[in-house]
């Protein structure tokens, strides 16, 4: 058995990005952008890799609450920065980030992780079960939020009224809560891979002293106290809300200077937050470990949605807002044919190169379509 050390960055970065926080007024304007996007994007990056980190600790797929609720406290700071850079808030702005989240997931990122299974490995295999259960949650997630809006009449437009955006927040809550109970105790099989399982005994043995199972030689990561982990946790979330702010202001008039639609911030925002997770799912895939990158994947798709609604809806009950949460034609189009193709394709619970051919093809209608509606 080798030990490996725990990686440096993950405690460096939140330092530096708290020293470009306080030190953001002596910056010059000429490259101070550039370094509050790179101290945001390793902030984020830091931010995640500890949660990750907690969640081991704490053991799979409980952990997995831990990484969705730091994630989405980033997704939210995104939002909530931008919409308050300009004297006019962008109402329609968290449902351009969470539609953007939903479509990079399910098109995007699992169109990637099913292509490179399929070339690596011919076909790659997970629970159809655990899959199939978590893209109904995000079914009726997406419409509940981002469909039924355009057919109410208590409110004219694309909006709920107060009392409705209240109960779906709170339906929201429900079921996401109903997806992490299943997913963590009652079906908590259904969404871990015999390889998972391995390496979950691998970590405790080393942890406990216990002698490793025969022939094993894995490297088992060193361990940092479970307190000063949560700590730097807490510091780099705390960066990337400030960081967030400081950025807001530019985001808007970079975005207005080159003509790009309104939809292209959420496209942003949904970017940066789900890049980690959109690399830890891409290593999952390439190591045949499919399960584990649909549990990232559709997870990811699921607080986005079951977490960020609910918080955007509280603010805005707050700031006295209207929340433009209908989506147009063509996106509800597209939504449509995403969840349709993505239903076919965990039906089986073995994929291969087309299913992720197809996911991508989508993902890039997607894309030249917010750029050029």
């Amino acid at each position: 058995m080798s030990v490996t050390r725990t990686p440096r960055w993950p405690w460096i970065w939140p330092a530096l990005a708290w020293c470009a926080v306080l030190f953001m007024s002596f910056l010059p304007e000429s490259w101070a952008w550039i370094v509050f996007v790179v101290a945001l994007v390793g902030a984020v990056l830091a931010a995640v890799h500890h949660a990750e980190a907690i969640a081991e600790r704490i053991g799979e797929p409980f952990g997995t609450l831990v990484l969705a609720v730091a994630v989405t406290v980033i997704e939210v700071a995104l939002i909530v920065s931008l919409m308050l850079a300009e004297g006019e808030p962008n109402l329609a702005l968290p449902r351009d980030t969470v539609f953007a989240a939903i479509m990079i997931i399910i098109t995007g990122m699992v169109g990637l992780c099913l292509l490179t299974g399929g070339v690596r490995h011919g076909e790659s295999s997970f629970g159809r079960l655990g899959a199939s259960s978590a893209l109904a949650t995000l079914a009726a997630l997406s419409v509940l939020t981002l469909v039924l809006p355009n057919y109410t009449t208590s409110q004219s437009g694309p909006s709920y009224s107060a009392s409705q955006l209240t109960f779906v927040a709170l339906v929201s809550l429900v079921l996401y809560g109903a997806f992490v109970f299943v997913q963590t105790v009652r079906h908590r099989d259904y969404f871990i891979d015999e390889e998972h399982k391995r390496l979950i005994a691998l970590a405790r043995a080393a942890q406990t002293g216990e002698p490793l199972p025969e022939h094993s030689a894995e490297a088992v990561t060193g361990r940092a106290p479970m307190a000063l982990t949560l700590l730097v946790l807490l510091l780099a979330l705390g960066a990337v809300v400030l960081l967030a702010k400081a950025l807001a202001p530019g985001i808007a008039a970079a975005a207005r200077s080159i003509g790009a639609p309104n939809a292209a911030a959420g496209v942003f925002i949904a970017v940066i937050v789900l890049l980690p997770e959109s690399l830890a799912a891409w290593r999952a895939a390439r190591a045949n470990r499919m399960q584990t990158s649909m549990n990232l994947a559709i997870g990811s798709a699921l607080a986005s949605i079951g977490l960020t609604i609910p918080a955007v809806a509280v603010l805005s009950f707050w700031q006295g807002w209207t929340l433009e949460l209908g989506l147009g034609e063509r996106e509800i189009l597209l939504l449509a044919l995403s969840l349709l193709v993505s239903s076919l394709t965990v039906a089986k619970g073995r994929t291969m190169v087309l299913h992720g051919v197809v996911h991508l093809v989508i993902f890039a209608v997607y894309l030249f379509t917010t750029v050029v509606p």
